[in-house]
């Protein structure tokens, strides 16, 4: 019996009760039996009408936590589903439509559902868990109820509610912390960064203004100058950092233009970007993502702010390689003025990008270069500068990073 067959087993039998009532009461002339066949064919006809006339309608609300999907990340959908019907409903099954870039079984009873007629409806709330398995937009729903009328002949199938938007945002893996080296750039001034979140709060002492607080007079200072000071507070910026990701088309499959979870190098490299993100950014940097020609892919992340990162990372769930620019560049032409840690990610490279990395390096007092192949072209370009390290697509990103980025290492050639 397939799914688009109508009626229960229950409703088989007794329809097929009614025919075979017929037809021995006709062969046999045993009339009761016709009278039986009658009201079997009329129990089945009138809860088909039912089941027609009768529809359940409902109001569907889900909620994700965390909103954000994530790639390889857990997320609890909660369904909370509201059944308005004239006639009871009898035990069923719920399903929920999955998009292709969420993994889980979205399935399970769904309880009986008293008539709404004479009383409101109680919401229903069902939940299942999902796992991330492509970045990008996605729909999820609409629920679907199969449930029987009050006799159980009639199988219905109830479409609830409408699709919900959801996204999966690349993977934010947790990296080691940055190596402390006094002297380069952001090194003392980071850590007094970290210890207050953002920068520094200084304070220094200004002439009294009419309308300041007579509690924010500096005595000590007042005494030195011989008039009236006042204390102010002076907060020092946070140190900047640039993360840059090679969209180049030419360096990556031409599937990663396509749509997202094409390439699987072009998707550890965007992992791979928002994971050195929540690093710089834990680490009190403001940071600038860019892309090979300096275009920035979202605003300044502030350094603390860990939401502002989740933000991102949801931002870069639609993100695609994109056709080369004329000039090739691996680093933005600003690269060399930059003076904080400078990250750049990219895929294949060739002799001429080594070169131009070599050229280009810039004045960090901490320049990474992550490459995502399957190739040794990280290892073998001899491009010198960069703290560098290769990653195979799909790879332990938090290992590479912590090659790069260990103490002991020198800058290497790419």
């Amino acid at each position: 019996m397939t799914q688009r067959w109508p009626l229960t087993l229950r409703g088989t039998g007794a329809l097929a009760l009614a025919v075979v009532s017929f037809v021995v009461a006709q062969r046999a002339a045993i009339p009761e039996l016709m009278y039986f066949g009658t009201l079997m064919l009329a129990l089945v006809v009138f809860a088909a009408a039912s089941a027609l006339v009768a529809r359940p309608t409902g109001e569907v609300t889900r909620t994700l936590a965390p909103e954000v999907a994530e790639v390889g990340g857990i997320t609890e959908v909660r369904v909370s589903v509201t059944l308005r019907t004239p006639v009871p409903v009898l035990p069923g099954r719920w399903s929920d439509t999955v998009p292709p870039g969420l993994r889980g079984r979205a399935e399970g009873p769904f309880p009986a559902a008293p008539s709404t007629l004479r009383r409101s409806a109680v919401p229903v709330t069902l939940r299942y868990e999902v796992v991330g398995s492509v970045r990008g937009p996605f729909l999820i729903g609409p629920l679907v109820v199969t449930t029987t009328d009050p006799f159980g002949l009639i199988r219905r199938r109830i479409r609830l509610g409408r699709a919900t938007p959801v996204t999966v945002a690349p993977t934010i893996v947790e990296l080691a912390p940055l190596p402390s080296a006094p002297g380069e750039p952001g090194g003392t001034r980071q850590s007094a960064a970290l210890q207050l979140g953002q920068g520094a709060d200084n304070l220094v002492a200004r002439p009294y203004a009419p309308g300041d607080s007579m509690r924010r007079i500096h005595w000590r200072a007042t005494a030195h100058r011989d008039t009236l000071m006042v204390r102010q507070e002076e907060q020092e910026s946070s140190p900047a950092a640039t993360v840059v990701l090679d969209r180049a088309l030419s360096r990556w499959s031409p599937a990663a233009a396509d749509a997202p979870g094409g390439d699987p190098a072009f998707e550890t490299a965007v992992s791979a970007c928002v994971s050195v993100v929540a690093r710089l950014v834990h680490e009190g940097y403001t940071v600038d993502v860019v892309d090979s020609d300096g275009d920035l892919l979202a605003e300044p992340v502030e350094g603390g702010e860990d939401a502002e990162v989740r933000g991102l990372a949801a931002s870069f769930a639609t993100l695609r390689a994109r056709v080369d620019h004329p000039s090739r560049r691996v680093l933005p032409a600003s690269a060399g003025a930059m003076l904080g840690p400078v990250v750049v990610i990219t895929g294949r490279l060739d002799a001429d990008d080594g070169a131009s990395l070599t050229a280009g390096a810039p004045r960090s007092g901490l320049p990474v270069l992550l490459t995502v192949g399957d190739g040794p072209a990280g290892a073998t370009l001899g491009s010198a500068g960069w703290h560098a390290s290769m990653l195979r697509p799909g790879g332990d990103v938090a290992r590479a990073w912590e090659d790069a980025t260990r103490p002991e290492t020198a800058r290497v050639g790419v």
